[in-house]
């Protein structure tokens, strides 16, 4: 499951993220409204509470990043673009 946490600062994120284009981008990430919903690695629930992420995310600049999404409008359009370390780690 893929519920995010968004942190204030980079050492207490697992993972940097940049927000690019969809061209640039190594996973396309589609939105959804509930926790029970997000699975797999391109399927993302944001959360307010720390507590209740999977994931501790750091959103900083493409240079500073791990990984480089592309948020998407559908659920098919999700998934990876590319052979990535992190796949299947999310």
């Amino acid at each position: 499951m893929t519920t995010v946490y968004q942190t204030a600062t980079m050492g207490e994120a697992r993972v940097r993220v940049a927000l690019v284009d969809r061209g640039s981008a190594d996973l396309l990430v589609h939105r959804v409204g509930s926790p029970g919903l997000a699975h797999g690695d391109a399927l993302w629930c944001l959360t307010r509470t720390r507590q209740g992420a999977a994931l501790l995310a750091y959103f900083t600049s493409q240079g500073m990043a791990q990984l480089k999404i592309c948020f998407v409008d559908s659920h098919g359009e999700a998934g990876w673009t590319k052979p990535h370390p992190l796949r299947g780690q999310l």
